[in-house]
């Protein structure tokens, strides 16, 4: 079994830390790699090769980083491209699913907002998978029932379509002990992507355990409504308290702004 993290963004795009930061902090937590999703549209061909270049030199037989890309598409939507390190030309979600496979990575759509559902289920060309925890976004508490719902309701068109667990992490305050274990042993990062691509792992987050076909209960997926109901209006309240600072030009202490984000 390795344990790492999904979906992390460093200071080649708008992480707050470096890969060698991460690295260490990573380390510390036990993870054996980290799949890293810096943006696309934050780098240029000889940027990407410098990003890779470093992933490759700040791994070794402990610890392994393996560079990918979170690709920008048309209403704003986010298409994550594990193991993929090559820019796409396209900001049409179904071809840069195409472009990600082409390229022998995972393809997954990222943090999918409620509004986007119909137009997911509406695509001729479906990803690997879906991002049904992204705690950046979701919050750290419980993912949305729903999510998994939509990826239910996807697998009979494409089988083997998955559930993927990712932290979104960019800020150092940020919550990052939602985990992927995956079951494999060799720490090599073919054997990794092909993993991913073949469900042999699942999320971890504390005593939870999340498959990676995301079939989980009914009763567990309302109660996982229910949380995230209600951490998401604590995080409505604290956005709304954060426009009315901004309107009067009020600062809120670094300190507490980093607690902030560490729960919210």
């Amino acid at each position: 079994m390795l344990k790492g993290v999904l979906h992390v963004h460093s200071t080649y795009s708008d992480g707050e830390r470096s890969l060698a930061e991460l690295r260490e902090l990573f380390i510390q937590q036990g993870c054996s790699f980290v799949m890293m999703s810096d943006h696309a549209d934050s780098l240029d061909a000889a940027r990407v090769r410098e990003y890779v270049s470093a992933c490759h030199a700040l791994s070794d037989a402990k610890f392994l980083f393996v560079p990918g890309l979170e690709f920008s598409c048309d209403r704003r939507m986010h298409v994550l491209g594990y193991g993929v390190t090559s820019l796409s030309a396209s900001t049409n979600p179904q071809e840069v699913f195409t472009h990600i496979e082409r390229e022998r990575g995972v393809a997954v759509i990222a943090h999918p907002q409620d509004s986007a559902f119909s137009w997911i289920e509406s695509f001729e060309t479906l990803p690997m998978g879906i991002e049904v925890w992204n705690t950046k976004y979701d919050g750290q508490y419980a993912p949305r029932g729903r999510t998994f719902r939509l990826l239910q309701r996807l697998q009979p068109r494409r089988p083997g379509m998955l559930a993927f667990y990712g932290l979104d992490y960019h800020w150092v305050t940020q919550f990052r002990e939602l985990y992927t274990v995956l079951h494999i042993d060799n720490l090599d990062p073919q054997e990794i992507i092909a993993a991913l691509r073949n469900g042999q792992f699942h999320g971890s987050k504390g005593e939870l355990e999340l498959p990676s076909d995301g079939k989980i209960s009914e009763a567990l997926l309302t109660q996982f409504d229910r949380t995230n109901t209600r951490s998401s209006g604590a995080r409505r309240f604290i956005q709304q308290i954060n426009g009315i600072r901004k309107r009067l030009g009020l600062r809120i202490p670094a300190p507490i702004k980093s607690q902030l984000r560490r729960f919210f």
